[in-house]
């Protein structure tokens, strides 16, 4: 197969102010054919995005470029200014994580894609020709209404329709290469399904080769045919997919694959020790030495060039299709899991295996530990079906309900909005509930509402048996003490100008505790968090994500609460920083005993971590039940499709799934209207005979129980196992448009 784009020694030194350049790229070898899917992973920092830009011809100015870049035989690197331009977007187009910045903002979406076809093609399309033409791709790829989204400002679109737009200029001139940098980044999973549907479909039309950057191990295995992994600037493993994903034989790999967490099963996830080398601090050997188990002195002192590796499946291919690692202990790996490799701290628990809720959070004597003590209210505690003394409830949230009428704004004219509607939530101590949804289904309005200790504008919020609408000022500061939260970005939510030791005591001088405890309580805080006693002294800025992350959990465990609040607590950590904390917090759940609030949109982490979970659409609940049965059993239709949406790490399973694509995106406030809030976008209404539709379009669905135990509710009206699931449509069909029936299929009636 033909080769359309070559790499070889591709290296890139980046500078900053007069300080001299640091390799941040540094000698990477790539070689993409016709039609093919190469994915470049790696995590934060490895220098995937800086490889892609150099390849563009994008390099940040100043930033000193090496190596070669051939594409179809013309060497890129060193072209005139005037040459690069003419091959970018014409046979080398580029996809960018934030479509919102790459698109001009004061012009028009259909303007931007009309003007990539003028200044490409030729003979020159006319204006009004290219302008339809630019609709005819947003519509290719998927944008609901491609006739208003052409006439629309960047900022005017969903996060999903800008990348979608940003997929239909970049395939607008039938590019040879296509250069995606994490285009799924910070969007939903359904919206993401779109996405890669999107691109799917552009590589079909166009033929194009595509190189996808991305830090998404599930997307490179149901997307790719090879994957180069990158670290600290260099390549360390390649090969099929299958192959790497499979039977990776890098420590490195290894280790990133196991730390991923999987929505089909809860496992142990291996977090790989210490942090990725700072550009230009990579010792002269392997990079990985200092964090590796494995590593003998020459690796820490000779570079390892990549050698090829014996796949079973792939015994005697060379070249490109080669299964290649930079180690020497490739044998060794071989006989390794990644538990073996790199064993967890004992914090994850297997599918299946459950402490189940704590009774009692431990009293040790410690100062806080009774801070939020209150006397019990009346049923509390109950017994369970073997009678004995069920765990309290923590939080109890009963009808709540949140809404607004905008002020100002595009919505300014428009109905009341509802953002939280008729939620119903409970948590025991010692467990943990999740809540799950797009974004704008309503979770962080509810955890906010929680937190606020305030009087919700309907239904009730209770922690630990008392109604917040009736505190008075005493018992609301002692309940302050018993709900703590940890912010999704813990840089924005720690003071830059107090050292983390000061961070972690403040929640303790708050209530008044002696100086002398708060000194010999802070390095213990510190120690449980996986922190030195000697960190207490630095700034928030000297420490990496994953650190803060820590350094937050520890300030909110500083006074003992019943209740944590988790706001997306690993969602801007790399997959191997993520497998720390998920471990932390399970291990710190079992030693103390708080109950957790999760919110998360990954239901990758939720299946990790939670004991039940609440699936939340549009504002209101739509199925709730232990983890295992909703994963594994789905009745909603939208949870059925929310899990369809989420990628496997493993080639083989996820390219054996079936996906539900939802059409449109997730909706953000929703008007208060009749009807199901999920019916525009449902895949079983719309194969409903319309006597049985009406009842969808005009009354709310309400819980009902779907098992004997009664611990699993959906709230829909034709819930999975009330009709024959297999008549909805799981292809991967175009997204963006209406379902509709299958011709060869009647209405379900």
């Amino acid at each position: 197969m033909t080769a359309v784009l070559e790499v070889r020694g591709l290296t890139v030194a980046v500078g900053q102010d007069r300080r001299p350049p640091l390799p941040v790229v540094r000698g990477v070898d790539l070689t993409l054919r016709r039609g093919e899917v190469l994915g470049l992973v790696g995590e934060s920092g490895t220098g995937k995005t800086l490889t892609a830009l150099a390849l563009m011809g994008l390099a940040p100015p100043g930033a000193q470029v090496g190596g070669s870049v051939r594409l179809l035989g013309e060497e890129l690197l060193g072209l005139p200014v005037r040459e690069l331009a003419r091959v970018r977007g014409r046979r080398i187009a580029m996809v960018f994580q934030d479509p919102l910045h790459a698109f001009t903002p004061v012009q028009r979406v259909g303007d931007q894609i009309a003007e990539a076809l003028r200044i490409h093609q030729r003979p020159r399309p006319r204006r009004e020709s290219a302008q339809r033409r630019a609709v005819e791709l947003l519509d290719f790829v998927g944008v609901p209404r491609p006739t208003w989204a052409a006439r629309a400002y960047p900022h005017q679109l969903s996060g999903g329709m800008r990348q979608r737009a940003m997929i239909a200029m970049a395939m607008a001139n039938s590019p040879d290469v296509l250069v995606a940098d994490e285009p799924t980044s910070a969007l939903d999973v359904t919206v993401q399904a779109q996405v890669l549907e999107a691109l799917a479909a552009a590589r079909r039309e166009t033929g194009a080769a595509l190189l996808l950057v991305t830090h998404d191990l599930g997307v490179v295995a149901g997307t790719a045919d090879r994957v180069a992994v990158l670290y600290a600037g260099r390549i360390v493993e390649t090969g099929p997919v299958e192959a790497v994903l499979t039977r990776p034989r890098m420590p490195y790999t290894l280790g990133l694959v196991g730390s991923v967490p999987r929505p089909d099963a809860r496992v142990p996830l291996t977090p790989i020790p210490g942090t990725a080398p700072a550009p230009g601090t990579a010792a002269p050997g392997c990079a990985f030495a200092p964090r590796c188990p494995l590593a003998e002195p020459d690796c820490v002192t000779s570079d390892v060039q990549l050698l090829g590796v014996d796949s079973p499946s792939r015994a005697g291919l060379v070249g490109v299709d080669a299964h290649e690692a930079a180690c020497r202990r490739v044998r060794l790996v071989s006989q390794r899991t990644a538990v073996q490799l790199f064993p967890p701290s004992g914090g994850a628990r297997s599918e299946g295996e459950s402490d189940g809720p704590v009774l009692f959070a431990p009293d040790n004597g410690s100062p806080g530990s009774r801070s939020w003590a209150l006397p019990p209210a009346p049923g509390d505690r109950n017994s369970d079906t073997r009678g004995r003394i069920a765990p309290e409830v923590v939080l109890r949230v009963t009808g709540l309900a949140k809404s607004y009428a905008p002020t100002s704004g595009r919505r300014r004219r428009e109905r009341t909005v509802v953002a939280v509607e008729e939620v119903d939530l409970e948590v025991r101590r010692g467990e943990t509930l999740a809540l799950v949804g797009e974004s704008g289904a309503g979770k962080s309005t509810a955890l906010m509402e929680v937190v606020s200790l305030a009087a919700p504008q309907a239904g009730t919020v209770e922690i630990l048996g008392q109604d917040v609408a009736r505190l008075t000022r005493r018992t609301a500061r002692l309940l302050r003490g018993a709900v703590q939260i940890v912010p999704q970005d813990p840089l924005s939510s720690l003071d830059p100008r107090m050292p983390v030791g000061d961070i972690v005591a403040e929640p303790l001088h708050a209530r008044r505790v002696p100086r002398d405890v708060v000194a010999a309580r802070v390095p213990q805080l510190l120690g449980q968090v996986g922190l030195d006693a000697g960190d207490a002294g630095r700034y928030p800025h000297q420490f990496s994500g994953g650190q803060r992350q820590r350094v937050a959990i520890a300030r909110a465990l500083a006074v003992e609460p019943a209740l944590l609040l988790l706001d997306e607590p690993v969602s801007a950590l790399d997959v191997s920083v993520q497998a720390q904390i998920l471990d932390l917090l399970l291990r710190l759940k079992r030693e103390l005993g708080p109950a957790y609030l999760l919110v998360s949109h990954d239901l990758a982490v939720v299946r990790q971590i939670a004991d039940r979970v609440s699936v939340m659409y549009a504002g209101r609940t739509v199925e709730t039940g232990p983890v295992a049965e909703v994963f594994d059993a789905p009745r909603h239709p939208y949870a059925r499709a929310l899990l369809s949406a989420v990628p496997l790490p493993d080639p083989v399973a996820e390219r054996a799934r079936h996906r539900i694509v939802l059409p449109g995106d997730p909706p953000s406030g929703v008007p208060v209207a009749a009807g199901c809030r999920f019916l525009a976008r449902c895949p079983v209404a719309a194969l409903l005979a319309p006597g049985r539709r009406a009842r969808c379009e005009t009354e709310i669905p309400r819980p009902s129980q779907v098992t004997s135990a009664g611990t699993h509710t959906v709230a829909c009206h034709f819930p999975h196992g009330g009709m024959p699931w297999q008549h909805i449509r799981t292809d991967r069909g175009t997204s963006g448009r209406p379902w509709s029936e299958p011709p060869d299929r009647p209405p379900v009636h």
